[in-house]
């Protein structure tokens, strides 16, 4: 009864160890086809045509002369500005909405090239309205009545119609995400990460310091990230911090958007007047609000900064470079505004289409969260919004890591399906197991055969 039971055992244990054989090398195979496979990327991106690039190309069939920007309703429909009735039968063919408007896009440009070419005075800011076919000229508190006065007189002699607007606050860059990044010249929040191919780099904001600022993960200064190595500041508002590690780390993907949480960002675009946008800050959080105008140009007491988003979007010190997105689609970095949280503002932003192509480096991007979402793709040139605005979310959410391996639990590393650790864990406790089980057979039967000597010849 003994041995057989002995028998019992080692035959289980001996199938166990073989199953743990099959398993750890089924986990195995499986790591290295994860490694070979992963989920983020910078290639180029493709999609099909969304409701904001129907607008974007029938302004370029009509042209400027015959156009006047377009927009996204508050159902996600297209809304293009024509000049007269053949361009409007034209959009509407299209499935379009159109919108018959005084004034071209040629006519409204002429008359913001008037305002630039006036003596710039630090507060003021203007763009485009494309819903009301206006120029809308904003002046902070800061602007002086006389400074007031002179810029009404050349919006008035611009020779087309001009709405100004005296604002609460100060335009004033968001210096001081969207993690925080630290330097001596203040704090700002990182916005995307992106590569060139052989290093990975932070974009954001180029007033949040000049080449060769050092940045910090903390305000010790112990976790050092990266250092500037490029950046455009007035006249655009983007720079790059290149990782001192030179990788941007497990989460490359991912923006922060408060209490450990963030979004999977899966492309990149340009903003459409009237559509949901988010944006992310070290300071204040996460924040929603609308595009209201494109190509703006703030005068910050800086420099001048031009080919802004404008939006609704409130934004605090602090917040600058952090990252603007809908849908999981990367829009822009915050540039500065005027207001708070509280009372609400106007923030602009840097489009990152037009950042990435002046630094020739690629968005970071989650091809597994794409895919998931079965959502198409955005463009890397196209605009961008196919659902109703009112619809829009931040994106594909995710908890945040911390982004780097060495943050990572035991845990985590054990259950990483990438990881080829755990698989060959199983297999050397197999191969033991097999070892084991033959070497106490073998002394068992010594043993057996011992005492069956003795009881033979004593």
């Amino acid at each position: 009864m003994r041995h057989a039971r002995r028998r019992v055992v080692r035959r289980v244990t001996r199938l166990a160890a073989v199953g743990g054989l099959l398993l750890g090398g089924a986990m195995v195979t499986q790591a290295a086809m994860a490694s070979d496979a992963p989920d983020t990327s910078a290639a180029a991106l493709k999609s099909s045509q969304t409701s904001a690039d129907k607008g974007a190309a029938l302004v370029s069939q009509l042209g400027t002369a015959r156009t006047a920007g377009n927009w996204l309703d508050d159902r996600g429909r297209t809304v293009v500005a024509v000049t007269d009735q053949r361009a409007a039968a034209t959009v509407r063919a299209a499935g379009a909405e159109a919108k018959i408007v005084k004034y071209s896009m040629n006519d409204l440009n002429s008359a913001t090239q008037s305002l630039g070419s006036a003596p710039k005075v630090a507060g003021t800011a203007w763009a485009v309205d494309y819903r009301t076919n206006q120029i809308l000229v904003q002046g902070d508190s800061g602007v002086s009545a006389a400074d007031w006065s002179r810029l009404t007189k050349v919006a008035n002699g611009a020779g087309v119609s001009v709405r100004m607007e005296r604002t609460q606050g100060k335009f004033t860059t968001r210096l001081n995400g969207a993690q925080p990044i630290l330097s001596t010249g203040g704090r700002c929040s990182a916005g995307f990460n992106v590569t060139n191919g052989q290093s990975d780099f932070i974009l954001t904001a180029g007033h949040c310091g000049p080449v060769g600022s050092i940045w910090f993960g903390d305000n010790q200064g112990n976790e050092q990230l990266g250092k500037t190595v490029s950046d455009n500041f007035p006249g655009n508002d983007f720079s790059l911090v290149q990782y001192a590690s030179g990788s941007a780390g497990d989460g490359a993907d991912v923006v922060a958007i408060g209490n450990g949480n963030g979004v999977h960002i899966t492309g990149l675009a340009d903003a459409a007047v009237g559509e949901k946008v988010f944006r992310s800050g070290s300071t204040s959080g996460l924040h929603d609000g609308q595009v209201t105008a494109l190509n703006a140009t703030v005068n910050y007491p800086e420099g001048t900064v031009t080919g802004l988003v404008q939006t609704t979007v409130c934004a605090e010190p602090g917040d600058s470079g952090g990252p603007l997105f809908a849908n999981g689609v990367a829009l822009g970095v915050t540039s500065g505004g005027s207001g708070d949280c509280k009372t609400g503002g106007t923030t602009f932003f840097q489009p990152v289409t037009k950042a990435l192509t002046a630094l020739d480096v690629k968005l970071i991007v989650s091809t597994q969260a794409a895919a998931q979402s079965g959502a198409p793709t955005p463009s890397a040139s196209a605009t961008h919004s196919a659902i109703a605005p009112n619809a829009a979310t931040p994106g594909s959410a995710t908890p945040v890591t911390g982004g780097t391996e060495q943050s990572a639990t035991l845990a985590s590393r054990l259950t990483d399906p990438k990881n080829i650790g755990p698989g060959l864990l199983v297999i050397a406790g197999s191969l033991i197991a097999l070892v084991a089980t033959r070497w106490i057979r073998a002394e068992q039967d010594r043993k057996d055969y011992r005492r069956h000597h003795a009881a033979m010849w004593g």
